[in-house]
């Protein structure tokens, strides 16, 4: 991340007061970090969509298992699978995880060799 400050807002609707979906548990509306379907933005920008897994396959606790000693870092993994060309792509940091309110909460990215900034800054927004 050397050009600088990232920030990805993840934005999903806030659903009307009669219409709330039930959390998986059944105990009240969806919490922020369970909804499913997200508007992406980079910098201010649109950039697609983003959805959330249910469940992980043997490919993804393969994946998960091999990025288990790593405590802080970026770098891309090959493909797992037969046949398959495609190389993934990790980061694993700390977070600081600030919750705002039930509709908003921001994850900072926390660098050790900065002055404390944050390079990467996610924000979850339900609007």
């Amino acid at each position: 991340m050397a050009s600088g400050l990232v920030r990805i807002a993840l934005e999903c609707d806030k659903k009307q007061e009669g219409n709330h979906r039930q959390s998986p548990s059944n105990c009240g509306p969806v919490r922020l970090l369970e909804e499913q379907n997200w508007r992406a933005f980079c910098n201010g920008k649109k950039c697609g969509f983003a959805g959330r897994k249910e469940y992980c396959g043997v490919k993804e606790w393969k994946l998960l298992k091999a990025l288990e000693p790593v405590s802080m870092g970026a770098g891309v993994m090959p493909s797992y699978g037969e046949g398959e060309r495609t190389e993934i792509m990790y980061m694993r940091a700390k977070f600081e995880r600030i919750v705002g309110s039930r509709d908003s909460e921001a994850f900072y990215m926390m660098n050790p060799d900065s002055n404390g900034a944050p390079e990467l800054s996610v924000y979850l927004l339900r609007v």
